[in-house]
């Protein structure tokens, strides 16, 4: 990529470029100079991959009422009413402003077409095709680009907070860019990274998704709420060799039919709505289904069969799971799918209020990397991308504070290794990117229990070890606020790269583990094998900062 000079100050910084990210950067005011970072490229983010669609009550016989009646019924008890409120009613006005910005939504006639998913009481999740968030984030970018206020910087990764020492306020990040790392003022920076699905084996996630908001912010003294809640979805494509690919809830929701090696819908034996039960009841199912049947657990599936829907209905509504069935050979016409649940989407994040603030001034969070409590302890299908589109709105009304100081003109560091020691902490970190997904998903996974959860703890600690050790470590984190660095090393992206996703994998792994050992209850995405029912106590939040977990109080 070509050399491209990015100015050391922004008005407002955003990190991540998923719906979220785009959506919150052409909201800002067009008199703001906006920076908008992405690890990656525009076009790949967890949103991209979104398929089933966005919910909103617009038909006639909807309302938003019976909307927030179901997110809360999905949320197990957690959901905050008057986020939910406010996500349920700006829902379809966020709508017409996505047709309005260009977003080609499938239509019957003249009206937007509506399909139902899983524990909506109405159909209200619009839908383009089965790529709907990839239509959604196409059209936003190419808004974006348009933008003159708006500079996007692509394959930049935020590595810190910029804190400034004496008032607590964020005035900016560290950015490795361009094998160096410089740090560029803002006078607000918005987190909109997206979840952490890669720390588990299994996931829907893309490769991008390694939790860098969370991890971020909780090394800055962000409060972080609800960790342990991961939804697992129900219905990846589980192949040897392929991807973990997401099999949208839109298709059981036309009528596909969870089966077990024998025909069986063997879902209705775990509740009485069978597969369109909550995501999490539908997963546990399968993973205990297959727990007493399955010879080899790391390969077992189920099958989900496409062929009671109409073949028109499966050509026209799902064309992608149609093309990707296909390519490792599945032909969804003739034969189920084999499925197995994976990690999906998490519920907690950053605690976040209605406008997006979090407790460091100037630090916003939108979207997954956030904690609005809209999701509680189980987010309703198709609440994601709404969520991303209805908060981002809300960042037209930002107000700044004037940036304080100068920024200070430090020396250049330089960090040189030994080829024969490099190669060493290379081999380290790639052993360690390796086993940490292994190990979250074999001890916080559907089901947890305590021991299991004490035992990755202090493996995973034992790695923060290692990793604290390593040189590079030592050099990065002994750099001052304002003292850029560059690397006389091979391969640098790269090597970079894989060091800070490294750390913030290792950081959310903690974090994860430490909130489903401390929840001693089983409630939404988050289900102990040891306290397998809901406690009247456990009505709470679980609240951390700087490591140090506590409760909030009741909710009623």
């Amino acid at each position: 990529m070509s050399q491209i000079d990015i100015p050391s100050q922004f008005d407002v910084l955003v990190v991540g470029a998923g719906a979220a990210g785009l959506y919150t950067a052409l909201c800002l005011p067009e008199s703001l100079r906006v920076g908008l970072i992405t690890k990656e490229t525009v076009a790949l983010s967890a949103s991209d991959w979104a398929q089933g669609g966005i919910a909103a009550a617009i038909a006639p016989e909807d309302s938003p009422t019976l909307h927030i009646e179901d997110t809360i019924q999905a949320g197990a008890g957690l959901c905050d009413h008057t986020a939910v409120e406010f996500l349920a009613e700006h829902a379809p006005s966020c709508i017409q402003s996505l047709v309005n910005l260009g977003v080609a939504f499938d239509r019957h006639g003249q009206a937007l077409a509506l399909t139902l998913e899983a524990a909506h009481s109405r159909r209200r999740v619009l839908h383009a095709a089965d790529t709907t968030g990839r239509e959604v984030t196409t059209t936003l970018t190419a808004q974006v680009l348009r933008r003159q206020n708006i500079q996007v910087i692509q394959q930049a990764l935020a590595l810190s907070l910029w804190i400034e020492p004496e008032t607590g306020c964020c005035q900016g990040i560290s950015l490795f860019y361009q094998g160096k790392i410089t740090w560029i003022r803002a006078g607000a920076v918005v987190l909109a990274t997206g979840g952490g699905g890669q720390v588990f084996a299994q996931t829907t996630n893309p490769a991008v998704s390694t939790g860098d908001g969370v991890a971020i912010a909780a090394r800055a003294g962000a409060i972080l709420r609800d960790l342990e809640f991961v939804q697992f979805h129900p219905t990846a494509l589980t192949k040897p060799g392929a991807d973990r690919f997401l099999i949208s809830e839109a298709v059981r929701g036309e009528g596909a039919h969870l089966i077990d090696n024998e025909g069986r819908r063997f879902a209705f034996d775990y509740h009485p709505a069978g597969e369109l039960a909550p995501r999490d009841v539908v997963s546990r199912a399968i993973f205990s289904h297959l727990q007493r049947t399955a010879v080899d657990l790391a390969t077992a599936h189920v099958w989900l069969d496409m062929r009671p829907i109409p073949a028109d209905k499966i050509r026209q509504r799902f064309p992608n799971i149609i093309k990707v069935c296909q390519h490792w050979g599945v032909d969804v016409f003739h034969e189920p799918i084999p499925v197995a649940p994976a990690a999906h989407y998490w519920m907690g994040g950053i605690v976040a209020d209605l406008m997006n603030r979090t407790n460091i001034s100037g630090l916003y969070a939108v979207g997954e990397t956030a904690s609005t409590g809209v999701h509680g302890a189980n987010r309703l299908a198709s609440n994601s991308l709404l969520e991303c589109i209805v908060f981002g709105a809300q960042m037209a009304d930002i107000k700044l504070d004037g940036l304080s100081s100068e920024i200070p003109v430090l020396p250049l560091r330089k960090f040189n290794a030994d080829p024969s020691e490099w190669h060493i902490q290379q081999a380290q970190l790639e052993a360690l990117r390796e086993k940490l997904p292994r190990l979250v998903w074999e001890s916080a996974g559907i089901c947890r229990e305590q021991s299991r959860l004490e035992s990755a703890i202090a493996t995973i600690e034992s790695w923060q070890q290692d990793f604290a050790a390593l040189p590079l470590t030592q050099f990065l984190l002994a750099l001052r606020p304002a003292e850029p660095a560059s690397f006389d090393l091979p391969d640098v992206e790269r090597q970079l790269g894989l060091w800070a996703e490294t750390r913030n994998l290792i950081d959310v792994a903690d974090l994860i583990l430490k909130s489903a050992a401390f929840r001693t209850e089983s409630r939404g995405g988050h289900f102990r094998l040891d306290y397998p029912q809901p406690d009247s106590n456990w009505q709470v939040h679980t609240l951390i900062q700087t490591n140090h977990w506590w409760k909030s109080p009741l909710l009623s």
